[in-house]
Protein backbone atom coordinates (compact mmCIF):
# COMPACT_ATOMS: atom_id res chain seq x y z
CA UNK A 1 0.00 0.00 0.00
CA UNK A 2 1.22 3.44 -0.56
CA UNK A 3 0.44 7.31 -0.67
CA UNK A 4 -0.50 8.62 -3.62
CA UNK A 5 -1.73 11.69 -2.85
CA UNK A 6 -2.98 14.38 0.34
CA UNK A 7 -4.94 17.59 -0.04
CA UNK A 8 -5.49 19.11 2.78
CA UNK A 9 -8.31 22.22 3.66
CA UNK A 10 -9.70 24.64 5.84
CA UNK A 11 -7.12 26.33 7.95
CA UNK A 12 -4.01 23.71 7.18
CA UNK A 13 -4.65 23.79 3.74
CA UNK A 14 -5.22 27.86 3.45
CA UNK A 15 -1.78 28.03 5.61
CA UNK A 16 0.01 25.79 2.98
CA UNK A 17 -1.31 27.89 0.40
CA UNK A 18 -0.03 31.12 1.80
CA UNK A 19 2.91 29.72 2.55
CA UNK A 20 3.80 28.44 -0.94
CA UNK A 21 2.47 31.73 -2.62
CA UNK A 22 4.66 33.71 0.18
CA UNK A 23 7.65 32.71 1.51
CA UNK A 24 8.51 30.04 -0.04
CA UNK A 25 8.06 31.56 -3.88
CA UNK A 26 9.32 35.20 -3.11
CA UNK A 27 12.25 34.63 -0.21
CA UNK A 28 14.39 32.56 -2.68
CA UNK A 29 13.77 32.57 -6.34
CA UNK A 30 17.27 31.48 -7.43
CA UNK A 31 21.04 31.75 -7.21
CA UNK A 32 21.06 35.62 -6.90
CA UNK A 33 18.52 35.57 -4.07
CA UNK A 34 20.34 36.84 -0.97
CA UNK A 35 20.04 33.72 1.23
CA UNK A 36 21.97 31.65 -2.00
CA UNK A 37 24.54 33.97 -3.03
CA UNK A 38 26.76 33.91 0.62
CA UNK A 39 27.46 30.61 -0.75
CA UNK A 40 29.41 32.22 -3.35
CA UNK A 41 33.07 31.66 -3.26
CA UNK A 42 33.96 34.98 -3.27
CA UNK A 43 32.00 35.89 -0.04
CA UNK A 44 32.83 33.01 1.66
CA UNK A 45 36.25 33.42 1.41
CA UNK A 46 36.68 36.35 3.77
CA UNK A 47 33.27 35.83 5.91
CA UNK A 48 34.31 34.95 9.58
CA UNK A 49 30.93 36.49 10.58
CA UNK A 50 30.33 33.34 12.08
CA UNK A 51 26.41 33.44 11.66
CA UNK A 52 23.55 30.57 11.13
CA UNK A 53 22.63 32.63 8.43
CA UNK A 54 23.13 29.51 5.48
CA UNK A 55 20.72 27.37 7.32
CA UNK A 56 18.02 29.21 5.01
CA UNK A 57 18.96 27.05 1.95
CA UNK A 58 18.34 23.69 3.15
CA UNK A 59 15.10 25.05 5.11
CA UNK A 60 13.57 26.15 2.06
CA UNK A 61 15.21 23.38 -0.17
CA UNK A 62 13.33 21.36 2.19
CA UNK A 63 9.92 22.95 1.90
CA UNK A 64 10.06 24.32 -1.35
CA UNK A 65 10.74 20.67 -2.79
CA UNK A 66 7.64 19.26 -1.21
CA UNK A 67 5.40 22.72 -2.14
CA UNK A 68 6.13 22.33 -5.75
CA UNK A 69 5.52 18.81 -5.46
CA UNK A 70 2.35 19.02 -3.86
CA UNK A 71 0.90 21.70 -6.16
CA UNK A 72 2.45 21.33 -8.92
CA UNK A 73 3.87 24.34 -8.81
CA UNK A 74 6.37 24.61 -11.77
CA UNK A 75 7.71 28.14 -11.39
CA UNK A 76 8.79 27.26 -7.73
CA UNK A 77 10.05 23.66 -9.11
CA UNK A 78 12.27 25.53 -11.44
CA UNK A 79 13.78 27.42 -8.41
CA UNK A 80 14.28 24.55 -6.91
CA UNK A 81 16.40 23.17 -8.96
CA UNK A 82 18.25 25.94 -9.99
CA UNK A 83 19.07 26.37 -6.70
CA UNK A 84 20.18 23.05 -6.29
CA UNK A 85 22.36 23.15 -9.83
CA UNK A 86 24.26 26.26 -7.99
CA UNK A 87 25.20 24.87 -4.84
CA UNK A 88 26.70 21.63 -6.72
CA UNK A 89 28.56 23.98 -8.90
CA UNK A 90 30.20 26.03 -6.15
CA UNK A 91 30.54 22.99 -3.47
CA UNK A 92 34.31 22.52 -3.04
CA UNK A 93 36.50 19.94 -4.09
CA UNK A 94 36.49 17.97 -0.47
CA UNK A 95 32.88 18.33 -0.15
CA UNK A 96 32.69 21.44 2.00
CA UNK A 97 30.23 23.48 1.31
CA UNK A 98 29.09 25.92 4.05
CA UNK A 99 29.24 29.74 4.31
CA UNK A 100 32.83 30.42 6.50
CA UNK A 101 36.23 31.30 5.26
CA UNK A 102 38.56 28.37 5.11
CA UNK A 103 40.37 28.89 8.32
CA UNK A 104 36.61 28.84 10.44
CA UNK A 105 35.79 25.83 8.73
CA UNK A 106 34.61 22.84 10.69
CA UNK A 107 37.45 20.64 9.37
CA UNK A 108 39.96 23.08 11.44
CA UNK A 109 40.32 22.04 15.43
CA UNK A 110 38.90 24.84 17.37
CA UNK A 111 41.59 26.60 19.75
CA UNK A 112 41.66 25.74 23.00
CA UNK A 113 39.68 28.24 25.34
CA UNK A 114 37.00 27.46 28.31
CA UNK A 115 33.79 27.47 27.03
CA UNK A 116 31.68 30.09 28.29
CA UNK A 117 27.69 29.97 29.94
CA UNK A 118 25.90 29.02 27.12
CA UNK A 119 28.37 26.56 26.15
CA UNK A 120 29.84 28.89 23.40
CA UNK A 121 33.04 27.09 21.12
CA UNK A 122 35.91 29.22 21.30
CA UNK A 123 35.10 30.80 18.04
CA UNK A 124 31.32 31.35 17.12
CA UNK A 125 30.16 29.05 14.31
CA UNK A 126 27.29 27.03 12.81
CA UNK A 127 29.15 25.70 9.98
CA UNK A 128 27.88 22.07 10.91
CA UNK A 129 24.56 23.53 11.69
CA UNK A 130 24.29 25.17 8.09
CA UNK A 131 25.58 21.61 6.62
CA UNK A 132 22.93 19.86 8.47
CA UNK A 133 20.52 21.78 7.11
CA UNK A 134 21.58 21.40 3.74
CA UNK A 135 21.89 18.48 4.08
CA UNK A 136 18.14 18.38 4.77
CA UNK A 137 17.38 20.12 1.60
CA UNK A 138 19.40 17.96 -0.69
CA UNK A 139 18.08 14.65 0.39
CA UNK A 140 13.96 16.07 0.16
CA UNK A 141 14.89 17.67 -3.09
CA UNK A 142 16.27 14.26 -4.36
CA UNK A 143 13.02 12.19 -2.99
CA UNK A 144 10.79 14.39 -4.89
CA UNK A 145 13.39 14.91 -8.21
CA UNK A 146 15.48 12.25 -8.40
CA UNK A 147 17.39 13.83 -11.18
CA UNK A 148 18.12 16.94 -10.03
CA UNK A 149 21.73 15.46 -8.88
CA UNK A 150 21.13 16.84 -5.21
CA UNK A 151 21.72 13.17 -3.45
CA UNK A 152 25.46 13.67 -5.48
CA UNK A 153 26.15 16.72 -3.49
CA UNK A 154 24.51 15.58 -0.04
CA UNK A 155 27.07 12.18 -0.15
CA UNK A 156 30.36 14.55 -0.74
CA UNK A 157 29.16 16.71 2.19
CA UNK A 158 28.53 13.47 4.30
CA UNK A 159 31.84 12.17 3.14
CA UNK A 160 33.14 15.46 4.48
CA UNK A 161 31.90 14.82 7.36
CA UNK A 162 33.07 10.98 7.87
CA UNK A 163 36.59 12.43 6.92
CA UNK A 164 36.27 14.67 10.00
CA UNK A 165 34.95 13.21 12.85
CA UNK A 166 35.81 9.77 12.26
CA UNK A 167 39.11 9.69 10.28
CA UNK A 168 40.47 12.90 11.50
CA UNK A 169 39.41 12.77 14.87
CA UNK A 170 37.86 16.11 16.05
CA UNK A 171 35.29 16.16 18.09
CA UNK A 172 32.16 17.23 16.99
CA UNK A 173 30.88 18.88 20.40
CA UNK A 174 33.72 21.58 19.38
CA UNK A 175 32.10 22.81 16.89
CA UNK A 176 28.95 23.60 17.75
CA UNK A 177 27.01 25.95 20.46
CA UNK A 178 25.26 24.92 23.62
CA UNK A 179 27.84 22.79 24.81
CA UNK A 180 27.94 21.12 20.84
CA UNK A 181 24.15 20.62 20.83
CA UNK A 182 24.07 22.92 17.25
CA UNK A 183 26.87 20.81 15.87
CA UNK A 184 25.32 16.83 16.92
CA UNK A 185 22.20 17.59 15.12
CA UNK A 186 23.85 16.24 11.94
CA UNK A 187 22.72 13.32 13.21
CA UNK A 188 19.55 13.35 12.00
CA UNK A 189 20.43 14.06 7.74
CA UNK A 190 23.41 11.80 8.44
CA UNK A 191 21.23 8.59 9.25
CA UNK A 192 18.81 10.00 6.71
CA UNK A 193 21.97 10.00 3.94
CA UNK A 194 22.65 6.20 5.43
CA UNK A 195 19.53 4.66 4.66
CA UNK A 196 19.33 6.57 1.42
CA UNK A 197 22.34 5.18 0.42
CA UNK A 198 22.93 2.09 2.40
CA UNK A 199 26.65 3.37 2.74
CA UNK A 200 28.11 2.36 6.38
CA UNK A 201 30.16 4.76 6.51
CA UNK A 202 27.66 7.27 7.58
CA UNK A 203 25.87 4.99 10.39
CA UNK A 204 29.26 4.64 11.63
CA UNK A 205 29.68 8.72 11.79
CA UNK A 206 25.77 8.58 13.27
CA UNK A 207 27.39 6.62 15.77
CA UNK A 208 30.23 8.66 16.48
CA UNK A 209 28.35 11.62 16.98
CA UNK A 210 26.17 10.15 19.29
CA UNK A 211 29.89 8.57 21.30
CA UNK A 212 31.40 11.90 21.54
CA UNK A 213 27.66 13.44 22.21
CA UNK A 214 27.87 11.69 25.03
CA UNK A 215 31.22 11.52 26.28
CA UNK A 216 30.91 15.52 26.96
CA UNK A 217 29.92 16.07 30.16
CA UNK A 218 28.08 19.27 29.63
CA UNK A 219 25.99 17.22 27.04
CA UNK A 220 26.30 13.58 27.66
CA UNK A 221 23.35 13.59 25.92
CA UNK A 222 22.14 9.62 26.10
CA UNK A 223 23.31 8.96 30.01
CA UNK A 224 21.68 12.19 31.14
CA UNK A 225 18.01 11.25 29.35
CA UNK A 226 18.49 7.63 30.91
CA UNK A 227 19.05 8.99 34.16
CA UNK A 228 15.97 11.05 34.29
CA UNK A 229 17.03 14.40 34.14
CA UNK A 230 14.38 17.39 32.90
CA UNK A 231 15.20 18.87 29.28
CA UNK A 232 16.39 21.91 30.94
CA UNK A 233 19.14 19.74 32.92
CA UNK A 234 20.64 18.99 29.34
CA UNK A 235 23.28 21.10 28.05
CA UNK A 236 22.06 24.34 28.21
CA UNK A 237 18.40 23.06 28.05
CA UNK A 238 18.09 25.17 24.14
CA UNK A 239 14.40 23.14 22.95
CA UNK A 240 15.22 23.88 19.59
CA UNK A 241 18.61 22.12 19.65
CA UNK A 242 17.49 19.55 22.03
CA UNK A 243 14.09 18.30 19.77
CA UNK A 244 16.43 18.46 17.12
CA UNK A 245 19.28 16.03 18.90
CA UNK A 246 16.20 13.63 20.01
CA UNK A 247 14.81 13.62 16.37
CA UNK A 248 18.49 12.29 14.83
CA UNK A 249 18.61 10.08 17.78
CA UNK A 250 14.97 8.65 16.96
CA UNK A 251 16.02 8.00 13.21
CA UNK A 252 19.51 5.85 14.63
CA UNK A 253 16.86 3.94 17.04
CA UNK A 254 15.50 2.82 13.55
CA UNK A 255 18.38 2.12 12.26
CA UNK A 256 20.14 0.43 15.08
CA UNK A 257 17.28 -1.42 17.20
CA UNK A 258 19.45 -0.19 20.70
CA UNK A 259 16.49 -0.25 23.24
CA UNK A 260 18.83 2.35 25.46
CA UNK A 261 18.19 5.20 22.20
CA UNK A 262 14.07 3.81 22.73
CA UNK A 263 14.25 4.59 26.19
CA UNK A 264 16.17 8.19 26.58
CA UNK A 265 13.45 9.34 23.60
CA UNK A 266 10.55 8.06 25.82
CA UNK A 267 11.56 9.68 29.17
CA UNK A 268 12.71 13.11 27.25
CA UNK A 269 8.63 13.09 25.23
CA UNK A 270 7.18 12.88 28.15
CA UNK A 271 9.13 15.35 30.42
CA UNK A 272 8.47 17.71 27.26
CA UNK A 273 5.11 16.77 27.01
CA UNK A 274 4.31 17.22 31.00
CA UNK A 275 6.50 20.18 31.87
CA UNK A 276 7.03 22.22 29.14
CA UNK A 277 4.78 23.09 26.64
CA UNK A 278 2.62 26.18 26.41
CA UNK A 279 -1.71 25.68 26.20
CA UNK A 280 -0.85 26.01 22.26
CA UNK A 281 1.88 22.57 21.89
CA UNK A 282 4.64 24.16 21.98
CA UNK A 283 8.20 24.10 24.04
CA UNK A 284 8.59 27.07 26.13
CA UNK A 285 11.24 29.00 27.98
CA UNK A 286 12.96 31.85 28.83
CA UNK A 287 11.31 33.09 32.30
CA UNK A 288 13.18 34.36 34.68
CA UNK A 289 16.78 34.07 34.51
CA UNK A 290 16.74 31.54 31.67
CA UNK A 291 17.66 32.75 27.98
CA UNK A 292 14.23 32.92 26.12
CA UNK A 293 14.82 29.66 23.76
CA UNK A 294 15.97 27.75 26.47
CA UNK A 295 13.80 25.29 29.05
CA UNK A 296 12.66 26.26 32.43
CA UNK A 297 12.80 24.39 34.80
CA UNK A 298 9.92 21.78 35.05
CA UNK A 299 8.17 23.28 37.92
CA UNK A 300 7.78 26.58 36.44
CA UNK A 301 5.19 28.18 34.01
CA UNK A 302 4.33 31.76 32.94
CA UNK A 303 1.63 32.53 30.51
CA UNK A 304 4.42 35.50 29.04
CA UNK A 305 6.56 32.67 28.27
CA UNK A 306 8.03 32.28 25.19
CA UNK A 307 7.57 29.79 22.21
CA UNK A 308 10.03 29.84 19.47
CA UNK A 309 8.31 28.50 16.13
CA UNK A 310 12.28 27.32 15.48
CA UNK A 311 10.87 25.02 18.51
CA UNK A 312 8.26 24.44 17.48
CA UNK A 313 9.33 22.61 13.83
CA UNK A 314 11.76 20.53 15.54
CA UNK A 315 8.96 19.40 18.63
CA UNK A 316 6.15 18.52 15.35
CA UNK A 317 9.55 16.49 14.21
CA UNK A 318 10.17 14.71 16.67
CA UNK A 319 6.29 14.06 17.26
CA UNK A 320 6.61 13.05 13.54
CA UNK A 321 9.21 10.23 13.85
CA UNK A 322 7.99 8.64 17.30
CA UNK A 323 4.28 8.02 15.20
CA UNK A 324 6.51 6.24 12.95
CA UNK A 325 8.12 4.08 15.65
CA UNK A 326 5.39 3.53 17.58
CA UNK A 327 2.11 4.18 15.88
CA UNK A 328 0.89 6.23 19.14
CA UNK A 329 -1.66 8.74 18.26
CA UNK A 330 -0.42 10.60 21.06
CA UNK A 331 2.19 11.84 19.09
CA UNK A 332 -0.42 12.62 15.96
CA UNK A 333 -2.55 14.60 18.83
CA UNK A 334 0.40 16.82 19.56
CA UNK A 335 1.64 17.57 16.08
CA UNK A 336 -1.90 18.57 15.60
CA UNK A 337 -2.36 20.74 18.73
CA UNK A 338 0.81 22.41 18.03
CA UNK A 339 -0.32 23.08 14.64
CA UNK A 340 -3.65 24.44 14.50
CA UNK A 341 -1.98 27.14 17.54
CA UNK A 342 1.48 28.01 17.83
CA UNK A 343 2.20 27.30 14.61
CA UNK A 344 -0.32 28.78 12.67
CA UNK A 345 -0.66 31.53 15.45
CA UNK A 346 2.96 32.45 14.14
CA UNK A 347 2.58 32.73 10.92
CA UNK A 348 1.12 36.34 9.07
CA UNK A 349 -2.39 35.39 6.87
CA UNK A 350 -0.12 36.52 3.59
CA UNK A 351 2.24 33.23 4.20
CA UNK A 352 5.27 35.90 4.19
CA UNK A 353 5.84 36.44 7.43
CA UNK A 354 6.70 34.88 10.43
CA UNK A 355 6.64 35.44 14.56
CA UNK A 356 9.82 34.95 15.96
CA UNK A 357 8.24 34.17 19.36
CA UNK A 358 4.93 33.83 20.13
CA UNK A 359 3.04 34.29 23.53
CA UNK A 360 -0.15 32.44 25.27
CA UNK A 361 -0.36 36.60 26.25
CA UNK A 362 1.09 38.39 24.07
CA UNK A 363 1.31 40.59 21.00
CA UNK A 364 2.45 38.90 17.63
CA UNK A 365 5.74 40.55 16.23
CA UNK A 366 7.08 40.05 12.96
CA UNK A 367 10.85 39.57 12.14
CA UNK A 368 13.13 40.29 9.96
CA UNK A 369 14.64 39.11 6.92
CA UNK A 370 17.76 36.79 8.31
CA UNK A 371 15.94 35.24 11.51
CA UNK A 372 15.60 31.79 11.67
CA UNK A 373 12.38 31.54 12.78
CA UNK A 374 10.76 32.49 8.73
CA UNK A 375 12.20 29.58 7.15
CA UNK A 376 11.50 27.55 10.50
CA UNK A 377 7.52 27.97 10.54
CA UNK A 378 7.70 28.09 6.30
CA UNK A 379 9.18 24.01 6.94
CA UNK A 380 6.84 22.77 9.50
CA UNK A 381 3.56 23.73 7.58
CA UNK A 382 5.27 21.63 4.75
CA UNK A 383 5.74 18.76 7.47
CA UNK A 384 2.03 18.60 7.78
CA UNK A 385 0.27 16.85 4.88
CA UNK A 386 2.90 13.79 5.19
CA UNK A 387 1.60 12.98 8.45
CA UNK A 388 -1.85 13.90 7.84
CA UNK A 389 -2.96 10.25 7.08
CA UNK A 390 -0.93 7.25 6.98
CA UNK A 391 -1.20 3.30 6.14
CA UNK A 392 0.33 -0.23 7.38
CA UNK A 393 -0.20 -3.33 6.59
CA UNK A 394 -3.95 -3.10 7.98
CA UNK A 395 -4.68 -0.29 6.28
CA UNK A 396 -5.78 3.52 6.88
CA UNK A 397 -4.55 5.44 9.76
CA UNK A 398 -6.66 8.97 9.81
CA UNK A 399 -3.81 10.90 12.03
CA UNK A 400 -4.80 14.93 11.49
CA UNK A 401 -8.76 16.19 11.97
CA UNK A 402 -9.91 18.19 9.57
CA UNK A 403 -10.60 19.11 5.86
CA UNK A 404 -9.30 17.00 3.13
CA UNK A 405 -8.81 13.94 1.30
CA UNK A 406 -5.97 11.25 0.60
CA UNK A 407 -5.25 8.35 -1.82
CA UNK A 408 -4.16 5.49 -1.47
CA UNK A 409 -2.91 2.67 -3.85
CA UNK A 410 -3.74 -0.68 -2.41
CA UNK A 411 -3.52 -4.47 -4.40
CA UNK A 412 -6.69 -5.79 -3.34
CA UNK A 413 -8.77 -2.57 -3.32
CA UNK A 414 -6.97 -0.38 -6.14
CA UNK A 415 -7.54 3.25 -6.01
CA UNK A 416 -8.75 4.02 -1.99
CA UNK A 417 -9.37 7.61 -1.35
CA UNK A 418 -10.59 9.30 1.70
CA UNK A 419 -12.50 12.36 1.94
CA UNK A 420 -12.84 14.09 5.20
CA UNK A 421 -15.55 16.74 5.27
CA UNK A 422 -15.65 19.42 8.59
CA UNK A 423 -15.69 22.32 10.05
CA UNK A 424 -13.08 21.25 12.73
CA UNK A 425 -11.90 22.68 14.63
CA UNK A 426 -14.58 25.03 14.76
CA UNK A 427 -16.98 21.83 15.04
CA UNK A 428 -16.57 18.62 16.22
CA UNK A 429 -18.84 16.58 13.34
CA UNK A 430 -16.42 14.92 11.05
CA UNK A 431 -17.63 12.96 7.92
CA UNK A 432 -15.68 10.42 6.42
CA UNK A 433 -16.56 9.41 2.51
CA UNK A 434 -14.63 6.21 1.40
CA UNK A 435 -14.33 4.79 -1.87
CA UNK A 436 -12.31 2.00 -3.47
CA UNK A 437 -11.75 0.85 -6.73
CA UNK A 438 -12.80 -2.91 -5.97
CA UNK A 439 -14.98 -4.47 -2.95
CA UNK A 440 -11.82 -5.26 -0.36
CA UNK A 441 -11.26 -5.42 3.52
CA UNK A 442 -9.08 -3.01 5.34
CA UNK A 443 -8.90 -1.63 8.55
CA UNK A 444 -9.66 2.55 8.88
CA UNK A 445 -8.21 4.09 12.32
CA UNK A 446 -9.26 7.31 13.22
CA UNK A 447 -7.47 9.54 15.97
CA UNK A 448 -10.33 10.39 18.33
CA UNK A 449 -8.69 13.08 20.53
CA UNK A 450 -7.96 12.48 24.27
CA UNK A 451 -10.03 15.76 25.27
CA UNK A 452 -13.22 14.87 23.59
CA UNK A 453 -15.88 13.23 26.14
CA UNK A 454 -18.88 11.43 24.44
CA UNK A 455 -17.25 10.64 21.15
CA UNK A 456 -20.11 8.47 19.08
CA UNK A 457 -19.27 6.91 15.71
CA UNK A 458 -21.61 5.93 12.92
CA UNK A 459 -20.99 3.72 9.85
CA UNK A 460 -23.73 4.53 7.30
CA UNK A 461 -25.79 5.97 9.92
CA UNK A 462 -25.28 2.99 12.19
Amino acid sequence: MSILEVKLSGLLGEALDANRRGRLSHFITGPASPAITIFDPSHRAHNEEGDWYGEHAGKWLSAAARAATRSGDRALEASVLAVVAYLAEVQDQDGYLGNYAPQRRFMVPQPPKPESWNGEPALRTWDVWTHSYLLIGLLEVHRQFPQAGALATARRIGDLCWQTFCVDGIDITTVGNHHGMSATVLLDPIVDLHALTGDPRYLQLAERILAQANANPRLALLDRALAGADPSEIATGKAYQLCWNLVGLAKLSRATGDPRHRQALDAQWQAIRDHHLSLGGGPFGGIGHRSREVFNPASVFDPEAYIETCSVLAWIQLNRELLAITGDPRHAEEIERTAYNDLLGAQAPNGEDWCYYSYANGRRIHTNYWRCCKSSGAMAIEELPAVAYAHDAEGVIVNLLGPGEATFARDDAGTVRIEQSTRYPFEGDIALRIGVDRSARFSLRVRIPAWVQGATLAVNGE
